[in-house]
């Protein structure tokens, strides 16, 4: 018995020093395989990549021959182009082509008529680069006779304009990441930036007007600051000057809860096709796909333009939270329709436009060195207030995507070297065990 248990130890002992030997080469192999051409500069992502590769290009054609860019599945730029000639060039640059029959300045050509038609409250519209469409969706509230009225728009305008019903209500999300409350409802804090002097938050302008007063500790008995400017309607931002003039430590951080929280390293244009995230006090931390640019919402309060749509969901309360992707911050939460149970579309008011109206950058977005998407531990009040929610695939990374980080070829030698070792040991002691035994059986049979 007491044989067995030996066998049993050895055998264990072996099969351990060689799945140590397996793990140890792969960490190896596909760190040094994936080991960049200068590593002190963190390699961009694809999705950053892909996104200025097919901004750059549309840019370079032109409206009248391309119809916008998107991410396609394979992580690579799709540019829609309506001539051979536009095709070769996108084709020469190493994206995707797609021909379609109306360029992008057809497409702003319908949107215009569509706004300058009498206003529809519960409608909204957005370029849909893939099908080449503009589609108007209106909500449960829109009338027979103002839908009809919409739909004769829409056919005098050409057969590229889709019309469609959808479920819900389009509403700004007011009543967000941790909550601020002021005597119009409650709210989410978006992104901090400055001016340079002084320090803000920039969130929804739907939330309330300028000399709004907002509190934070979700009981209201603490003074976060002021409405000092905003747009609604028209645009959706407002900016929230700090009640002692500074954001505090942790300003450029996001928290996504647990005391964790993503860094953001700077402001940027979603693409179509981007995952992206957005975080809230009603509804947490969630992601989604971007799905059109360029949307425009006909809320109750009045008519939104040049809003970011996703499929992200979002619930009454979201309002002025950030939507951000791989570090960079994208948006504020404006409004949409759904809930977070069935899911549903929810729009964003594009930050870089938001910015350059207010005069104001985002704190630590010049700061060198910060890797896109790098988690950060939030202090408290970090992101003013950030979100309130556990992060699923943003701070945090898959055991296998930490085993091939390049940076793991050291350990990954190691725990070859620890496997060799092992084995060695373990062959060492199994020979040396059957040459004792040998010897017993030898001495038994010759006294």
């Amino acid at each position: 018995m007491r044989h067995a248990r030996r066998r049993m130890v050895r055998r264990v002992a072996r099969l351990a020093a060689v799945g140590g030997l397996l793990l140890g080469g792969t960490m190896v192999t596909r760190a040094v395989a994936s080991e960049p051409p200068d590593a002190s500069a963190a390699p961009p992502t694809l999705a950053r990549t892909a996104s200025g590769d097919g901004a750059g290009l549309v840019s370079r054609l032109g409206t009248d021959r391309t119809a916008g860019h998107w991410i396609g599945s394979d992580g690579r730029p799709v540019v829609a182009v309506t001539d051979e000639r536009a095709a070769e060039a996108v084709r020469r640059a190493g994206a995707t082509a797609k021909r379609v029959r109306h360029s992008m300045s057809e497409l702003r050509s319908a949107t215009s008529t569509l706004r300058a038609a009498p206003r529809v409250s519960g409608t909204a519209w957005a370029l849909d680069y893939r099908s080449n469409e503009v589609v108007v969706r209106g909500d449960r509230t829109v009338s027979g006779p103002d839908w009809s009225r919409l739909t004769r728009v829409a056919q005098g305008i050409g057969g590229f304009v889709r019309m469609e019903r959808t479920e819900g209500t389009f509403t700004t999300r007011l009543n967000g990441a941790e909550p601020i409350l002021s005597t119009a409802g409650r709210c989410s804090a978006g992104f901090n930036v400055t001016d340079g002097t002084s320090d803000f938050i920039l969130t929804a302008g739907h939330c309330g007007p300028t000399g709004s007063v907002w509190f934070g500790d979700g009981r209201g008995d603490r003074q976060i600051g002021r409405t000092v400017a905003g747009s609604f309607p028209g645009d959706d931002f407002s900016l929230v000057e700090y009640a002692n003039g500074k954001a505090g430590d942790g300003a450029d951080v996001v928290a996504v809860g647990d005391g964790k929280g993503v860094r953001i390293t700077g402001a940027g244009e979603p693409a179509v096709g981007q995952r992206v995230f957005r975080s809230g006090s009603t509804s947490g931390l969630r992601d989604g796909r971007v799905t059109a640019l360029d949307a425009t919402v006909n809320y109750p309060e009045g008519t939104v333009t040049g809003l970011i749509e996703t499929d992200v969901c979002a619930e009454p309360g979201d309002s002025g939270g950030p939507m951000f992707s791989e570090g960079v911050a994208l948006g504020v939460t404006s409004g949409g329709s759904g809930d977070c149970d069935k899911g549903g579309t929810t729009f964003f008011q594009p930050l870089p436009e938001a910015m350059e109206s207010l005069g104001v950058r985002l704190i630590g977005s010049g700061r060198q060195g910060a890797a896109a998407g790098a988690s950060a531990t939030a202090s408290p009040g970090a992101a003013a207030p950030g979100a309130s929610a556990p992060v699923t695939g943003v701070g945090g990374s898959p055991l296998l995507a930490r085993l091939a980080d390049r940076r793991n070829v050291g350990p990954g030698l190691l725990i070859v070297a620890g496997s060799l070792v092992a084995l060695v040991a373990t062959r060492w002691i199994r020979a040396e065990q059957d040459r004792k035994a040998y010897r017993r059986h030898y001495s038994a049979t010759w006294g």
